[in-house]
């Protein structure tokens, strides 16, 4: 049995391993891969950037449990931009479904790490039910929509919502989203406010949100883990995102790989039975 023959009949977990192995290797051992920037991640960082230093911003948390993958990454990202900036960070969710306990998780590591204090520096006001009156009623007053934050504390309670009273107090808004949630910041917060946004989803989404980024109403787009990994080499940190794309970058090779194998292999076994009949 030739070499060719023999591939064409490999077991199959040889293959399930050689994926393993390539997601793994990555973790234990970084490799430093080539990323390029994207217009899009370039005009986001820019205008984060370009924010005065100390500002109120938000960060919202709309996406599901089953996107973190994709989501948390340009969450984490975005945060140590703006924590490094010393922005002052109200989070929010306008998903019921593990949005508030994400967003708790996610900004307190990334708070701690940057040493700031909860209710100075940052808050989590959580979640509300009836996301179409909650974005147009925090035009008006964020505490009629939010009389509490996440943990039941009184907006009143905490200093920095002493500064933060609607969107006329907020240089910007920070959209993680993996669904239609979007759209209601660009038609009620952007359009009817004119709060600058930027917006990072997964890699399904980012194609919707092109026409927002194109029309102005996006400053900029993050699509998937990609778009987190080039935000993390544009503010110089690498964190979970250049480490996924390194490991997703080493399977697609692999993939690639056995696909020019596989194809090679069914030429030549099909010459070599074609000599043999003859």
């Amino acid at each position: 049995m030739s070499f060719w023959q023999k591939m064409e009949q490999i077991d199959r977990r040889w293959i399930y391993l050689a994926v393993a192995v390539a997601v793994v290797v990555p973790f234990l051992f970084p490799t430093p891969l080539p990323i390029s920037i994207s217009p899009e991640a370039r005009s986001l960082y820019d205008a984060v950037e370009a924010l005065p230093d100390g500002c109120n911003v938000m960060v919202v948390y709309d996406y599901y449990p089953a996107t973190v993958a994709e989501c948390e990454p340009i969450a984490v990202a975005a945060l140590h931009h703006l924590f490094r900036k010393n922005c002052k960070v109200v989070t929010l969710t306008n998903i019921p479904y593990g949005g508030p306990s994400m967003a708790e998780r996610v900004t307190r590591r990334m708070a701690a790490r940057y040493g700031k204090t909860y209710g100075v520096d940052y808050v989590n006001l959580g979640f509300k039910y009836g996301y179409v009156t909650v974005l147009a009623g925090m035009g008006q007053s964020i505490e009629s929509i939010f009389p509490t934050d996440n943990s039941g504390t009184p907006l009143s309670q905490l200093p920095l919502m002493d500064s933060v009273k609607n969107y006329s107090d907020v240089s910007f808004i920070f959209e993680v989203a993996d669904n239609a949630t979007a759209d209601y910041w660009v038609s009620i917060v952007n359009a009817q406010y004119g709060v600058p946004i930027g917006c990072g989803g997964t890699a399904v989404q980012a194609p919707k949100f092109y026409a927002y980024v194109a029309s102005g109403q996006f400053v900029g787009l993050l699509g998937g883990m990609r778009g987190a990994a080039e935000y993390e080499k544009l503010i110089g940190i690498e964190d979970v995102a250049t480490v996924g794309m390194q490991a997703q970058s080493m399977v697609h090779l692999l993939i690639i790989g056995l696909v020019v194998l596989g194809n090679i292999g069914y030429f030549v076994v099909r010459k070599q039975s074609k000599k043999g009949a003859a």
